[in-house]
């Protein structure tokens, strides 16, 4: 069995209260939850229940406030700030005596959409994530103004996004 590269950071630990930029791309950055029209990002129905799925983060997750959010049509980006260490329960189960970590939530979080899109599509079993995400710990406000800033002009930058594999033959700006 192949082990994984190690991608967070070493000694950390992730349910520490703080705020977490995080990216969750779909499997093999499929486009599926809308589409970029002159720079805005136009939801499907899919990229409604992803926002549903996150807007309800907080109702499962009392221990966290949510911050900047855009959906994209084969990512998301996003700000979880964790506040502490206040046990909740999850989109599937409740648990006891456990401090929630980054990435529970966004476990629950990508199963939570998971199953609803499935149902959607009655495609039950489908992977709509890929298996990883990308966090970063913002470590100070400079840094937390500046991801809003990425986050919130995202779609406008999109025919530039490394991740929009539409046209890959598509100049990237000087």
């Amino acid at each position: 069995m192949r082990r994984r590269k190690q991608i967070r950071l070493k000694e950390y630990n992730y349910s520490w209260p703080g705020a977490y930029f995080i990216t969750v791309c779909t499997k093999d950055r499929m486009e599926m939850f809308g589409e970029i029209v002159e720079g805005e990002m136009i939801r499907n129905k899919y990229g409604d229940i992803v926002q549903s799925c996150w807007n309800e983060l907080p109702g499962h997750y009392p221990n966290i406030q949510l911050d900047e959010f855009q959906v994209m049509p084969n990512h998301i980006h996003g700000i979880i700030i964790i506040i502490d260490n206040t046990v909740g329960s999850r989109h599937v189960s409740t648990l006891r005596g456990v401090h929630h970590t980054l990435g529970n939530i966004v476990g629950s979080f990508k199963s939570a959409v998971t199953k609803q899109i499935n149902d959607v599509r009655r495609q039950y079993g489908t992977r709509i994530w890929q298996i990883r995400f990308y966090d970063h710990v913002i470590r100070n406000e400079q840094s937390l103004n500046r991801i809003r800033e990425y986050i919130r002009i995202n779609p406008q930058q999109w025919q530039w996004d490394k991740g929009n594999l539409w046209d890959p033959k598509r100049p990237h700006p000087k």
